[in-house]
């Protein structure tokens, strides 16, 4: 009896003794990596995106910590000081707008409020209003955009035609117009939540065709491909392949337009707040205290740059945050 002419032989997995010893040996042992890892090991060595990241999450904290900051410094932002108020020209007393040891950003011209509180409290309405418009916006746009890069014919002609009705539809106007007829009772909210409420609501619902577009694009470049036609031949149902093979591969480029967009949105409310159709006083806005400090752009000039200082970091660390988790996550697109 001969022995075959190929004998299959079996290689053992290496025990933990041959590992060991392959590491006192200096060899480099292999580790398989997740795509999460490898994005998140491309974000560790930009410098500028984990800075912008550092200064969201340092915001994000002020803005739910704002009572507790205030009330540790002793300010309220709804509390006059006429004291600190020159009462003939209606600006604060002494040099850079009234900073002192009480106030750290000085005070308003006129009623005297601490301008740090006001921009501590002005955060939570700018970061709410810009994070849930966004995920108004996410949620809406990526069930579409599937939907019609999915399913294609008149369900594609549909949703497209709606889309390209909302990007041209002037959106200022319409949140100005109605934001200026809301009750001021609604749905059990009052005064600047039902604002807010509104804002929210337009800016996310005006929002959601730019990620609509690319949702839909990414869906009809991946309905063909391999694994999708693969889980068709299996038997795979329409509403599995959505949920279970496309969906996971779009969440990619849906995080980087939600960081895109926020930034985005910050800036609307603060337009609408800054035109007189946003928060309504005394609730604190970065929009309207720019408002306020025209009339006293050249008395008090500080009064006008906190609230754009502000708005400036909170806008520019989100831009770099997001450029870099798109470059993490596609670097082929900053090539």
């Amino acid at each position: 009896m001969t022995a075959p002419l190929h004998e299959p032989t079996a290689e053992a997995a290496p025990s933990a003794a041959e590992e060991a010893a392959a590491a006192a040996a200096g060899e480099k042992v292999v580790q398989g990596r997740s795509l999460g890892r490898i994005a998140w090991e491309r974000l560790k060595r930009d410098k500028l995106a984990l800075t912008g990241g550092i200064v969201v999450l340092v915001l994000i904290v002020i803005a739910l910590l704002a009572p507790v900051i205030t009330n540790l410094l002793g300010q309220d932002p709804d509390t006059f000081n006429e004291k600190l108020i020159d009462p003939l020209f209606g600006t604060p007393t002494g040099s850079l707008g009234g900073i002192s040891g009480d106030h750290l950003l000085g005070v308003e011209p006129v009623n005297g409020r601490d301008i740090l509180a006001r921009i501590l409290y002005g955060a939570r309405v700018s970061l709410l209003v810009g994070f849930l418009s966004a995920v108004v916006a996410v949620v809406l746009g990526t069930v579409l955009g599937i939907l019609a890069g999915f399913f294609g014919g008149w369900v594609d002609s549909l949703i497209s035609r709606v889309m390209d009705g909302l990007l041209a539809f002037p959106q200022l106007l319409f949140t100005i117009a109605l934001v200026s007829v809301m009750p001021n009772n609604m749905l059990g909210l009052s005064g600047s939540n039902v604002r807010v409420f509104v804002m929210i609501l337009v800016i996310g619902f005006f929002g959601w065709p730019y990620i609509g577009r690319v949702v839909r694009g990414q869906t009809l470049s991946m309905r063909e491909r391999e694994y999708v036609e693969a889980a068709r031949s299996l038997g795979a149902g329409r509403f599995y392949i959505l949920f279970k093979e496309l969906l996971p591969n779009l969440v990619a480029p849906i995080i980087v337009y939600t960081t895109m967009m926020i930034p985005t949105n910050i800036l609307t409310e603060a337009a609408l707040s800054f035109l007189g159709v946003g928060v309504k006083p005394p609730t604190s806005s970065w929009g309207q205290m720019l408002s306020s400090a025209i009339d006293y752009y050249e008395s008090d000039p500080m009064y006008m740059v906190v609230p754009g200082v502000a708005i400036f970091i909170t806008v520019l660390a989100f831009n770099l945050f997001g450029d870099g988790v798109r470059d993490a996550l596609d670097p082929k697109a900053s090539r």
